[in-house]
């Protein structure tokens, strides 16, 4: 009875369920990646002795989003996600250091990709359920790691299916678009439906604009997760 006065009891808070039973199987990830740069001094020297520029080391850090979909550690997510890391760390709820991950597999052009990491128990993979099942206008929760503030919720619905979009030489097609907000650090993460099971990996945002985002269908995603299972 007790438990009952508190409002995210109540009957109609239906994403507070889905919240507590991904948030150990929706993982933050955080990439760096090593560029060479020249000063004008060394770029000077350059010219003089090509052989022996001095260049120095740039770090860029980068913020992403991935999904369990092993027990053994094996985590999907966007390739432009991990494109060109160095060093590729993940962040798991429950766990108070990250993990440092490697790559397993990965397609370019259909932007996805697998890594893995090592961890101390079995985890918990997402289940995946059907995009073709689901119905423009159903509720959609979307999960992810924005500008790397760490797993946020954000809920909206499904605003269209089978789009076509082109995006640095990818071809995305039969994309699910929805409304729900998608932002940079969001790639990879989980469209959820109400039933907590994955129909898409959120992938793309379209600026300037008003809550249009859209996400690979789980279909696509199956034929990538049985090379693991």
């Amino acid at each position: 009875m007790y438990r009952k006065r508190f409002a995210s009891f109540h009957p109609a808070n239906l994403f507070v369920s889905i919240v507590k039973n991904v948030k150990e199987s929706v993982v933050s990830i955080d990439t760096k990646e090593e560029e060479k740069s020249m000063t004008f001094e060394s770029s000077l020297w350059g010219l003089l002795f090509p052989d022996f520029a001095p260049y120095q080391k740039k770090t860029t850090n980068q913020f992403g989003t991935g999904f369990i979909i092993h027990r053994n550690g094996y985590i999907l997510t966007n390739e432009h996600v991990i494109h060109g890391a160095s060093i590729i760390q993940v962040r798991i709820n429950g766990y108070r250091n990250p993990f440092r991950a490697k790559p397993i597999w990965s397609d370019y052009q259909r932007d996805l990709a697998i890594i893995q990491i090592s961890p101390t128990k079995p985890l918990k993979p997402l289940p995946i359920g059907s995009a073709k099942q689901t119905r423009i206008g159903e509720w959609v929760m979307a999960v992810g790691n924005p500008f790397g503030l760490g797993l946020t919720y954000t809920v909206g619905i499904v605003s269209g299916k089978n789009r076509m979009i082109q995006s640095e030489g990818r071809i995305y097609r039969r994309v699910i678009q929805t409304d729900a907000a998608i932002n940079p650090g969001n790639s990879g993460g989980p469209l959820l439906n109400l039933k907590g099971e994955v129909i898409g990996m959120n992938t793309i945002v379209i600026y300037p604009s008003q809550s249009i985002g859209f996400a690979i269908p789980s279909e696509e995603l199956k034929s990538v997760i049985q090379q693991i299972s």
